[in-house]
């Protein structure tokens, strides 16, 4: 894995930025719409478990990759600030597992005998709309989601 990368792009109309830094014993991930760090959540997951193996393709979406699914024994510890509602909390939460476990199946991908580095996730969203369904995702968190999650392997997958 690089040392330090990053990749602008404009998601649903938003400004979009994903930095990602290895460090010795953690990877830090940077997804920010506002120019700053945001919420950090730390996500671990013992290495003795094993990462699930990813999801065969969609027929109906052939030219899309699935995301590999977070593994249930996935830790998140909230470490600076906390998201307003619970409803972003729940959102930034699925942003640190989805990324966390990324990091680890192309970690793995790459290496023969990869640790299993915590990933700090640093979360800085733009406000949207939310749905009149306070727990429903809107459609640009949707669009903005699958649109992180595409820049984050495109960063990861640089060597």
């Amino acid at each position: 894995m690089l040392q330090t990368a990053s990749l602008a792009r404009e998601l649903d109309g938003v400004p979009t930025e994903v930095l990602i830094q290895a460090f010795a014993d953690r990877v830090l991930v940077l997804v920010t719409q506002l120019g700053k760090v945001g919420s950090l959540i730390q996500a671990s997951m013992p290495f003795t478990m094993p990462l699930l193996p990813p999801p065969p393709p969609d027929p109906s979406q052939p030219n899309e990759i699935p995301l590999p699914v977070p593994p249930p024994s996935l830790q998140l510890t909230p470490l600076l600030g906390s998201a307003p509602t619970e409803r972003i909390q729940t959102l930034h939460s699925l942003y640190a597992s989805q990324i966390a476990t990324l990091v680890w199946t192309m970690e793995e991908a790459s290496v023969l005998e990869a640790e299993r580095r915590p990933v700090v996730v640093g979360i800085a969203l733009a406000k949207a709309v939310e749905p009149s369904h306070s727990s429903e995702l809107s459609a640009h968190d949707r669009i903005v989601f699958k649109g992180v999650m595409e820049m984050v392997r495109e960063v990861l997958s640089r060597r």
